[in-house]
């Protein structure tokens, strides 16, 4: 079923071609590539290797992560205003928490501006700290890519050096993501998948994102790049509570607060820490995943996303914007998403209680036995 969704959606020309693995339980079940890593300037076949522009996966494979991390030193709070990390921001006067930014509700526009031309890395943070809300913090949720240029800045400063180095030493050298790294050099060239044309010349190994590109290559929100072989040892470390083949890199208790519901309590739209749950973003999740496994998606085509429940993850890359823009691929994602479920049959979330007889209170003064009852959250009911 997957390999036949994966090829028709090939033979379509809605992507050039993907890598998809799927893990459960700790092993992969099913690792493929399908299709062609380049059409232009000549046809490429797509191999497990390919390393892909991430897009926005960089938000919870990078930024995220190196956050996560100066949160265990205890270096930021996440109701602390943004402006005890970056002054600057809206002069000073703003209630903008780093959990509205993490969570989508800041209030922000969806992206800087690209015209008139500009370049540089502190000419893109100039434009972000002086970026006006839109939207009351907290009131809407907006998705934005300067919440994370903002958060990526906060993570450099924290840090003390580029956040690349830092993530580096601190998550992709001891989980061992060889490929993952901003900057690709030209070596690597040959197992990067291509992107769009851009004035004539096709994208490869130079991020794609436009704003990421005026920012000399990395940002907060783009910048990434990685393989599905690479994402899936991170995914098996978030699975595992922050730890994979005996290396841990997060505490199991920092893993669980950045990937459970964060957003305001008054929102429908449900958002961890920098991670998508339940938003209209989602569609990864596919049918049959319940609320309470998270991810993420990429503009470039990459998705991610891991049911902590059944210990399982699906892993999606594409490069669908190659060699020119195509319509989103939501419905790919989630059908994929869904035949995984359905094929490890996995069951509901809810917790069986065996043996249980106990005369309760119903509505209106009604006696009721609850007897080998399955309880669900109520999130999930509801």
């Amino acid at each position: 079923d997957l390999d036949a969704a994966v090829e028709a959606s090939v033979k379509a020309d809605e992507i050039p071609g993907a890598v998809l693995i799927v893990g459960h339980e700790g092993r992969i079940v099913h690792r493929k590539a399908y299709g062609c890593r380049a059409l232009e300037p000549r046809r490429e076949p797509m191999t497990l290797d390919t390393i892909f522009d991430a897009a926005s996966l960089t938000k919870v494979v990078a930024t995220t992560p190196a956050l996560m991390k100066l949160f265990e030193h205890g270096k930021l709070r996440l109701n602390d205003r943004v402006t005890q990390y970056l002054p600057a921001f809206q002069g000073g006067k703003t209630d903008i928490t780093l959990r509205d930014l993490f969570t989508h509700f800041s209030g922000l526009r969806p992206d800087l501006d690209l015209a008139p031309d500009w370049s540089g890395y502190e000419t893109g943070i100039r434009m972000a700290l002086a970026e006006k809300c839109v939207n009351p913090p907290g009131t809407r949720f907006v998705y934005s890519d300067i919440n994370f240029i903002l958060l990526g800045e906060i993570a450099r400063c924290l840090a003390g050096e580029p956040v690349p180095a830092f993530l580096r030493k601190q998550l992709f050298v001891p989980l061992g993501m060889r490929a993952s790294q901003f900057f690709p050099p030209a070596a690597l060239r040959p197992r990067i998948a291509p992107t769009e044309r851009v004035k004539g010349v096709i994208l490869r190994g130079v991020v794609h994102d436009p704003t990421a590109r005026n920012m000399g290559g990395a940002a907060g929100h783009a910048g990434l790049f990685t393989t599905a072989g690479d994402l899936a040892r991170f995914a098996e470390m978030m699975l595992g509570g922050g730890q994979r083949g005996g290396v841990r890199v997060f505490r199991e208790l920092t893993v669980r607060k950045f990937t459970t519901p964060q957003s305001p309590a008054d929102q429908p739209i449900l958002r961890g820490l920098g991670w998508d749950v339940d938003s209209p973003f989602s569609g990864n999740r596919g049918d049959l995943f319940p609320i309470g496994s998270y991810g993420h998606t990429g503009f470039t085509g990459t998705s991610l996303w891991l049911d902590p429940v059944s210990l399982t993850y699906v892993i999606l890359m594409t490069n669908a914007v190659h060699p020119h823009i195509r319509p989103a691929i939501t419905s790919l994602r989630g059908r994929l998403a869904t035949a995984v479920a359905a094929g490890l049959g996995l069951r509901s979330p809810g917790v069986s209680i065996t043996g249980y007889n106990e005369t309760l209170s119903g509505p209106g003064g009604h006696r009721v036995v609850a007897r080998n009852a399955t309880v669900f959250t109520g999130l999930d009911v509801l």
